[in-house]
């Protein structure tokens, strides 16, 4: 009855937990704010500057400037604009959804200065003249044509200004209207252009001893209350550069959302089945706790207001991959207990006991790197590293606890205890208790020899490492706009590219390219690079004549020089810094040798990613350092849990290790009892990577790509590196300092 009663809380716990996340789900899912890259938009970094020598940029001034921007950003109707102060002089604007970019662009641009001058350029009025929120659309009294009407503070001031201009000859008695009139500009060079940069220049022939203004021009109705809205938004009391911009199209974005869902939907099914395969009934109970977690990373991404991005969802994907990694390593722990001929009830508790250290380090030092990547990335890098840090913690609860207390509920049931299959142990590899022969562990049903063969593994590292810096020195990186500086442009269609005709439009639009890649299954994307900045103006013509020729608005990046060296100075921050934190970490957990050979194998799987980006010269960008970060975070926990299986197994040993023939023995056993766990954690992750790989959309393949390549070399660097490394360091010194962990402490798991 008892049994009974413990399967009735399971499927009560299951079915709750279903249709909680079958209620709650939709509604979570719609209030997930999107990102541009998935929905369209703008996205723009401004360096602020002072208007004059006199003024200061200080902490104020910059909160002022950007609730005029938010102000502005309202009069565009749009509720979700993410407006941020970065450092001392940065803001950055992210307008998700914005229909009209180019209009957004020169809305959040203009300093918005308003001045009233002569033909000689001197001013007569400006903005402080101006009654706040008096300026409105309207039509002029006798043409019916569109004008912005707005009021003067002061009619006398305004009337002796007028009386003054009256008094001059015609050409000369022009009260010349200016928006952000800048040093060197003329009334006289401008009047002589078809499209001069004022706004218009009535002339006065009587005095006007009045506060209403009229304004004329060549408007529609839509310039003129855009002029209205500028006016009324006020100009901003500092000079703002583009250092940094991006645009994606609406198109561009419901593609990528598509895709991904796609490929994660995928991905993460094949996870799945691949668990439930391999683990039979744990991996039934793992695939409940992976659905829980998924729903929960959502849950408590929408309650932190966070923006997901293209980089979010790929971090969401890989956290099913470091989840699966803790089951992995409490399951293979289990069945090792159980081949050992113990009962199901002792080798779960021995098995949840030993597994939980392992878990608890590998899962920290990869919240670790993601710390660091969200202390240093830029915004999209940032959403990256928030789904990745909750995608630990939330990771680490449900596959410590809730599978846990999920398989606890089963382990007294007697199909189960008696039928070690259940658990995805053959009764034939179960051994008699009593047998206390040392048995080798098993790789494959096959015994490894690792450590014998450490001078070949020396030699293929030596070979990749020395490929690699060749390519490096003569080749070096194809690195991306991020760091490069210039505009990139991605066009897509409907129908097949042909980049001659291309490269003809854009000779029309007086646009050089210095390449353009065609890509997609028919070739109906073309990514367009240009060495130089696109100028503002160009951009917004290039969109128009695209968007005419092919029926979709490109996407535009625009990098200036400053913003790739920060991102470069930035990463190597990023990296020294993780690689320091993890030192102490590892040095604090282990002993400093685990620490050097560990940041070691993370260096050579950060190089052999690289080396294969300058071989392949696929481009390097900035989410290739959310990559590299994220490699670090991988590396480090699939070395952490090998060496914790070396201490371990020189922790059971009743006195100290002090021949390196012993040594040797313990690295080698422990490699091959942890193989297992690190294929199987690197084939699921490699799934999720492969899903959006192939199946996701364009802009994450070389993330994609960099993921694979560095998980790959993680799992190498692992079993077949670090280890050896540490052997022969710790090995030549044994004599003089014995290997002893037995002091250490060990951290006991949740028990029954």
């Amino acid at each position: 009855m008892k049994n009974k009663g413990r399967i009735s809380v399971f499927f009560m716990i299951v079915i709750g937990l279903g249709l909680l996340i079958g209620m709650v789900t939709p509604g979570v899912a719609k209030g997930i704010n999107l990102g541009l890259d998935l929905q369209g938009g703008f996205e723009v970094l401004y360096k602020v500057e002072p208007i004059d020598s006199d003024q200061e940029v200080t902490r104020d001034l910059m909160e002022s400037t950007v609730r005029l921007l938010n102000d502005r950003v309202n009069k565009l109707g749009i509720s979700e604009a993410v407006i941020d102060i970065e450092g001392e002089d940065r803001i950055r604007v992210q307008l998700a959804g914005v229909e009209n970019q180019n209009q957004a662009r020169e809305m959040l641009a203009t300093t918005a200065k308003l001045t009233f001058r002569d033909v000689n350029d001197t001013v007569l009025l400006d903005g402080s003249d101006v009654k706040e929120g008096s300026a409105k659309q309207d039509f002029h009294p006798d043409t019916g044509a569109p004008i912005v009407t707005l009021q003067l503070k002061d009619a006398d001031k305004f009337g002796d200004i007028t009386s003054d201009l009256a008094k001059k000859s015609a050409g000369e008695n022009l009260l010349v209207i200016w928006m952000d009139y800048q040093e060197g500009d003329s009334y006289e060079a401008e009047a002589l252009k078809e499209d001069p940069k004022f706004v218009s220049a009535p002339g006065v022939s009587k005095p006007l001893y009045t506060t209403d203004v009229m304004i004329e021009g060549n408007f529609t109705v839509e310039s003129a209350k855009y002029l209205a809205e500028i006016i009324n938004s006020g100009s901003l009391p500092v000079n703002m550069t583009e250092l940094f911009s991006t645009s994606v199209g609406a198109q561009f974005g419901e593609q990528a959302l598509n895709d991904t869902v796609f490929a994660g939907v995928i991905g993460i099914s094949i996870i799945f089945l691949f668990m439930v395969a391999v683990y039979r009934f744990p991996g039934i109970i793992s695939v409940i706790n992976l659905s829980v977690y998924i729903f929960l990373v959502l849950v408590i991404f929408e309650m932190l207001n966070g923006v997901l991005t293209l980089p979010g969802i790929a971090a969401l994907i890989l956290g099913v991959g470091m989840a699966v990694d803790a089951n992995v390593i409490t399951f293979e722990r289990i069945k090792e207990e159980l081949r050992e001929g113990k009962s199901l009830i002792a080798s779960f508790k021995a098995g949840t006991s030993n597994s939980l250290r392992a878990i608890l380090d590998a899962n920290i030092t990869t919240l670790l790197a993601a710390s660091v990547l969200f202390a240093f990335g830029t915004s999209s890098v940032k959403g990256f590293a928030t789904m990745l840090i909750i995608s630990i913690v939330v990771s680490f609860l449900t596959a410590v606890y809730g599978t846990r207390l999920l398989l606890q509920l089963w382990i007294k049931v007697k199909f189960l205890k008696n039928n070690p299959s259940w658990f995805g142990v053959n009764k034939s590899d179960v051994r008699d208790i009593k047998d206390s022969t040392e048995v080798p562990p098993q790789f494959l049903h096959k015994e490894w020899n690792v450590v014998d063969n450490r001078k070949k593994f020396f030699i293929i590292t030596s070979v990749l490492v020395i490929i690699g810096a060749v390519s490096l020195v003569l080749f070096k990186l194809n690195p991306g706009i991020d760091f490069t500086s210039g505009s990139r442009i991605e066009i897509m269609a409907e129908q097949t590219l042909d980049s001659e005709k291309i490269e003809a439009d854009l000779q029309e639009l007086e646009l050089d390219a210095k390449s353009i890649v065609l890509s997609g299954e028919n070739n109906e994307i073309a990514v367009i690079r240009y060495e130089e900045i696109i100028e503002d103006d160009k951009i917004g013509e290039l969109k128009s004549y695209f968007i005419d020729a092919y029926g979709i608005e490109p996407s535009v990046s625009v990098v200036s020089p400053i913003v790739g060296q920060e991102l470069v100075k930035n990463a190597l921050y990023a990296l020294a810094i993780a690689s320091v934190g993890m030192i102490i970490y590892v040095a604090f957990r282990f002993e400093l040798f685990f620490a050097i050979t560990t940041i070691i194998a993370l260096l050579h799987d950060v190089f052999i990613m690289l080396a294969v980006f300058s071989i392949f010269r696929i481009e390097f960008d900035v989410t290739i350092v959310a990559a590299i970060l994220t490699i670090i975070g991988y590396s480090i926990n699939a070395t952490i849990v090998t060496f914790d299986r070396i201490r371990e197994n020189i922790q059971r040993r009743k006195k100290v290790v002090k021949t390196f023939k012993e040594l040797a023995s313990i690295v080698n056993t422990s490699i091959v009892q942890t193989m297992t766990r690190t294929v199987n954690t690197t084939i699921t992750t490699i799934i999720a990577v492969f899903a959006f790989l192939f199946l996701g959309a364009e802009p994450i393949q070389g993330f994609g790509i960099a993921l694979a390549v560095g998980l790959v070399a993680g799992t190498y660097s692992s079993l077949f590196l670090a280890t050896q490394l540490w052997l022969v360091w710790r090995g030549k010194g044994i004599k003089e300092k014995p290997v002893d962990f037995r002091k250490k402490k060990r951290v006991e798991g949740p028990q029954v």
